[in-house]
């Protein structure tokens, strides 16, 4: 069965972590993706490290594991884009392409004659899609943009770490332990990528996406967003705890903690059954939701003290026979050995020039007719430059 995307070409001309993401995703279901690199030293993730990946007899190589995770699926092609020759030679490609991912700064690729207006005249049809902190408008459209930047910036480290008031509040706001800002700009970028190639089929032209990394962070803010423009209030860092759901949060136990994740009034009731306290599911100040949120401070305490009094994995047998939405935290070497995440292939080994048995992160989405099918590792630097070159001619 031909891949769902493989109709389909890249130009793939960004580098670390927002439009490696989407071009990978693209490149996952079948396109081909051409990574354009610096002759010699490559993506900047590339020297990421360590950790490296080791060959098959056990030494560390050059292949960092942060570019792994963001570049399967491509072929990577050294050029120099300062170089007049190998600009035409990018134009060529730009002719034959679907899609072009680029996160220069603004103003950057025009100066490469790599922008969107050149290329566009070269290939109408084609969709461009600008990853950049801020956007292509406003004030701040010529800072540099980062993650770690943005998700201060963009209010997610607001929201994020233990409650002022906790004793690990004073550490202050924190951010997400992975580049979340970026991986969703990925994603974004994507659905912007696949919805115009959509539109082309009616119009028959491409068009310019402009994403940035800020506007992406304030879309994903999602209730604590709408809590604001809504109803007024500023949230506040909660910790593991939930600003509209009560209890939603972790929770210590007689050996470790566990995820309670209650989300209705019945599930509530159960797990006041499973407590051995079913008066708390009566009590006025507890009984829905709403009453919950509002009494937050007199209900947790006594939810903290019961949940001392048996394991994590008690808890959880007691929630999972009465249908308690609970679960352990796990850590990472936990979650890629969990029967789960094996049964849904979400841990795959792709071959790789150095290492046959690579191991990566399966891709989430389950197509039924024509799924994801794991046919190139991360490239080694320039390694199709030649095949590539020779089929230009």
């Amino acid at each position: 069965m031909p891949e769902a995307l493989s109709h389909l070409k890249v130009l793939d001309l960004s580098r670390v972590l927002a439009g490696p993401w989407a071009s990978q995703t693209l490149a996952d279901f079948g396109a081909d993706v051409i990574k354009i690199e610096r002759p010699s030293s490559g993506d900047d993730t590339r020297r990421w490290g360590p950790p490296f990946m080791a060959d098959d007899n056990g030494e560390l190589t050059a292949e960092s594991a942060y570019f792994m995770a963001a570049n399967r699926g491509k072929r990577s092609l050294c050029l120099d884009i300062t170089d007049p020759q190998d600009q035409a030679i990018l134009h060529r490609l730009a002719a034959e392409c679907d899609i072009v991912v680029e996160n220069f700064k603004v103003g950057g690729a025009e100066k490469y004659q790599l922008d969107y207006a050149t290329l566009s005249a070269i290939n109408p049809r084609l969709i461009y899609c600008s990853i950049t902190g801020f956007g292509q408008t406003g004030p701040y459209c010529h800072r540099p943009g980062y993650d770690f930047l943005v998700q201060a910036m963009g209010g997610l480290m607001s929201v994020t770490g233990d409650r002022e008031d906790t004793a690990g509040g004073s550490s202050g706001p924190q951010k997400v332990g992975v580049a979340l800002t970026d991986i969703m700009t990925g994603l974004y970028a994507t659905v912007g990528i696949l919805t115009a190639l959509a539109e082309r089929e009616k119009s028959g032209l491409g068009q310019h996406i402009d994403l940035a990394l800020l506007d992406v962070t304030a879309a994903t803010l999602a209730n604590q967003a709408s809590n604001y423009l809504v109803g007024g209030k500023i949230p506040e860092r909660l910790g593991n705890a939930h600003p509209n759901i009560v209890p939603y949060q972790s929770f210590a136990t007689a050996d470790g903690h566990c995820i309670i994740a209650v989300g209705n009034d019945e599930q509530f009731r159960r797990f006041c059954d499973l407590l051995e306290h079913p008066e708390l599911a009566e009590d006025a100040r507890f009984a829905s939701n709403q009453q919950r949120v509002k009494h937050r401070q007199q209900l947790v305490p006594l939810l903290e003290k019961i949940m001392l009094g048996k394991t994590r994995d008690q808890w959880l047998q007691l929630c999972e026979q009465k249908q308690v939405p609970a679960g352990p935290i796990n850590t990472i070497d936990e979650v890629f050995n969990n029967e789960q995440i094996l049964q849904r292939q979400m841990r795959v080994s792709v071959p790789h020039p150095l290492n046959e048995n690579l191991e990566v992160p399966g891709n989430p989405i389950k197509l039924s007719r024509t799924p994801v099918q794991y046919k190139r590792p991360p490239p080694m630097l320039g390694e199709h430059t030649e095949e590539i070159l020779r089929q230009l001619g």
